[in-house]
């Protein structure tokens, strides 16, 4: 399937313990691509995503489902899922040492739609300190149909000494 990525927006932030991406969905596109590009955290952990609906605030009720799937090159492989979550798990696997943490896409699927529910899937790959590879594959869904207008991440321990997010529409 080819697709024409469209730039969309930006974000970072420096000594963070969240990022919140904001105003990057609208009626244009229907999917969103979005990368982390960059990021250093102050402690071993995952990166984890809630929406953000019209009204600015981030959605932290019990409305997702999520699984994933841990490929790592040191062990079994494992996998994870939870319902009526207040997140979705796992949309990038991170380590304390800024050069060993890889990179992820991620897509998000009819975020506009007010009577559609917005689903979410990621793919990354990094490393654990001297253990190994890691790659991650995981989806999500939010289940409330309503329109969302951007998303937040947070790491589930530490916080972020830097991370930079790229959104694209895609055509």
């Amino acid at each position: 399937m080819a697709t024409n990525l469209q730039f969309i927006k930006s974000a970072s932030g420096t000594s963070v313990s969240s990022l919140s991406v904001t105003d990057c969905f609208s009626s244009d596109y229907d999917v969103y691509a979005f990368f982390i590009v960059k990021q250093d955290t102050t402690a071993n952990g995952d990166t984890h995503l809630r929406f953000i609906d019209s009204g600015g605030s981030v959605i932290t009720a019990s409305e997702y489902d999520t699984a994933q799937l841990s490929l790592g090159s040191y062990a079994t492989f494992g996998q994870g899922r939870a319902t009526n979550a207040d997140r979705i798990y796992n949309v990038h696997q991170s380590e304390a040492v800024s050069a060993e943490n890889g990179g992820s896409i991620n897509y998000i699927y009819n975020p506009n739609d007010s009577s559609s529910y917005t689903f979410h899937q990621t793919s990354s790959a990094g490393a654990v300190n001297s253990s190994g590879l890691v790659g991650n594959k995981g989806i999500g869904v939010h289940k409330v149909a309503e329109q969302i207008t951007g998303f937040n991440l947070f790491p589930n321990s530490g916080s972020y000494d830097f991370l930079e997010v790229k959104v694209y529409g895609v055509k």
